[in-house]
């Protein structure tokens, strides 16, 4: 096969599972991007904490 042929399989294979795809409703999209933020900003808390608390023995051990 030359390589025109070859790219236009590709592109009728590419669109062929083009329509295979399905995207998630905006319901769907909007829950999984407010889990995300919630536990973001969890973590980010915690971490914040630990840092705080690492910071003070670092402090008291270095006095």
């Amino acid at each position: 096969m030359s390589k025109v042929e070859e790219a236009v399989q590709f592109l009728r294979e590419v669109r062929t599972e083009t329509r295979k795809v399905t995207f998630p409703k905006r319901r769907d999209t909007m829950a999984t991007a407010a889990a995300v933020i919630v536990v973001v900003i969890l973590i980010g808390i915690y971490l914040g904490v630990v840092d705080f608390f690492l910071s003070r023995i670092v402090g008291l051990v270095l006095q």
